[in-house]
């Protein structure tokens, strides 16, 4: 169990340093969690707090805020989550996180963060803000890989991976359904339900919300230009597959008339003259050529070829 205080920075106390007065952050694991639940909070449902979560959200009581927060992995959205749980009232903060994920947060706000007013809402905004102050790189490392995609189907006979556009693709609608979520939590958090903020703390969540829906916007446009790609990657199968069907045709189209000539040819009638001819052979031969030479001519000049 790990015991913070927010003052001018957050710092890390133990139990008995734990001054009245000062908001306190307190991260514990479930079991350590559990087996204090029932003498803090008799009137909370432990099994419905812990009950399996996929997304991020807020729940207000009477005298309580509780959630979870579900955060993807930055470098597979797609992957397990990072799940935690916490329980916010008047007194203080309460992570619950088996992972050591918040305990990672809290330490890069210790070290990085000061403040002049300190208090819960300014805690949660650096602590929210934490979680997502590496979003944009994120972001333009999807639009990179959509923009080596495209320029690679903008080259003749290049491979294109479309295994790789729908690994891009649940990327992103994982980032999406997140920040959604998030957006969705912070407005609980304006909100304010229970007044566990004064007025004067209140200014932090809207800003927070602009934030977020800045990478919300940006992530929607990604998800545009990975349909973009998509298209044209379609387009390009698409074109690809006509020109087979052009030359399968093509071929088809020139040896229709040769086979037509030696199936005639190929019944063998004894009274067909040109079977005595000695120069029939060859007159034929020529007669091949000049028929696939013309046809060929035709094609290209309607542009087959």
């Amino acid at each position: 169990m790990k015991y913070y205080q927010i003052q001018n920075t957050l710092n890390k106390v133990t139990k008995e340093e734990l001054q009245p007065g000062n908001t306190s952050v307190i991260v514990m694991t479930k079991k350590e969690f559990s087996n204090q639940a029932k003498k803090q909070f008799p009137d909370l449902n432990t099994e419905e707090l812990f009950k399996e979560h996929y997304v991020t959200k807020a729940e207000v009581s009477y005298d309580m805020l509780s959630g979870c927060f579900a955060i993807p992995d930055r470098k597979d959205p797609s992957d397990t989550d990072h799940i935690f749980y916490f329980l916010l009232n008047k007194n203080g903060l309460i992570f619950i996180d088996d992972e050591d994920f918040v305990t990672s947060i809290l330490q890069s706000i210790h070290t990085s963060k000061k403040w002049k007013n300190p208090s819960m809402a300014r805690f949660l905004y650096d602590f929210i803000d934490t979680m997502i102050k590496d979003d944009l790189r994120v972001l333009e490392s999807y639009e990179m890989e959509l923009e080596e995609m495209e320029e690679r189907l903008n080259v003749k006979d290049t491979a294109f991976s479309s295994r790789k556009l729908n690994r891009i693709r649940s990327k992103v609608r994982y980032m999406m359904m997140h920040y959604d979520q998030l957006i969705d939590l912070v407005e609980e958090l304006d909100e304010n339900e229970n007044g566990f903020f004064s007025e004067e703390e209140l200014i932090y969540f809207p800003k927070l919300l602009r934030r977020i829906e800045r990478l919300d916007s940006t992530i929607s446009s990604i998800r545009e230009y990975t349909l973009q790609v998509k298209d044209m990657a379609k387009e390009k199968i698409d074109l690809k597959q006509n020109s087979i069907t052009t030359l399968l045709t093509v071929v088809t189209t020139v040896f229709m008339p040769l086979t037509l000539i030696t199936g005639w040819y190929g019944m063998n009638f004894h009274h067909m003259p040109e079977l005595s001819w000695p120069f029939a052979y060859p007159l034929l031969f020529v007669i091949f050529v000049v028929i696939v030479i013309l046809m060929l001519y035709f094609f290209k000049k309607i542009k087959w070829l």
